[in-house]
């Protein structure tokens, strides 16, 4: 959060993200990851393409007509662009600087397809960055942290799904921490991914 407008700042979860990329070698990228059946390029796709859509959706607009640039949506490793180490850096501060608008945190927008509150997508994003940055650190062997008020954040939201309501598509079944686990863990475990994961 930032004091001035009390909105959620996502710089320092792209920063950490970013951080990890020259972390990440070409003959990882077929590597398995905490992230379901997504390999390493196949979930670095997939960061490329949200990064796009959560800024569209801080923007509340949609790529123009004509656009070279890929739509989100399902990571695949063989449409991963060849440049991603310059390109997904460029993306991650555009997503975040998008967020910094108070506007984009106002009304409605959509991302993938559904709609939501502007304040929810903004988390959404958030959580995005978050887990998928834990997944890459894990999956390529790298340390990963979090700043504590992101953590909080995202766990306040997926605390908010009951088991039985949680969108399968997305989460799989909570994991249970250890009561002294840190936040980060706590969030790693809601959504669905067990902390203590190894390749």
């Amino acid at each position: 959060m930032t004091e001035e407008t009390g909105l959620i700042d996502l710089g320092p979860a792209a920063r950490r993200v970013t951080a990890l990329l020259d972390g990440v070698s070409d003959d990882q990228l077929r590597a398995p990851t905490p992230c379901g059946t997504y390999s390493v390029g196949d979930l670095l796709d997939h960061i490329m393409g949200l990064t796009l859509g959560m800024r569209y959706a801080a923007e509340k607009t949609t790529a123009a007509a004509g656009s070279s640039e890929p739509a989100p949506g399902q990571g695949s490793a063989d449409r991963l662009d060849a440049d991603w180490r310059g390109e997904l850096p460029t993306r991650l501060d555009a997503m975040a600087a998008a967020w910094r608008g108070p506007t984009a945190w106002q009304g409605s927008t959509q991302a993938g397809g559904v709609t939501l509150p502007a304040e929810m997508m903004g988390v959404v994003a958030l959580d995005e960055l978050v887990i998928h940055g834990w997944d890459l650190a894990r999956a390529t062997g790298q340390p990963y942290d979090c700043d504590p008020r992101s953590a909080e954040a995202i766990i306040g939201w997926l605390s908010a799904f009951p088991d039985a309501e949680r969108p399968k598509e997305v989460f799989g079944p909570a994991v249970t921490v250890p009561d002294d686990a840190s936040p980060l863990d706590r969030a790693v475990g809601l959504s669905g991914r067990d902390p203590a994961w190894t390749a």
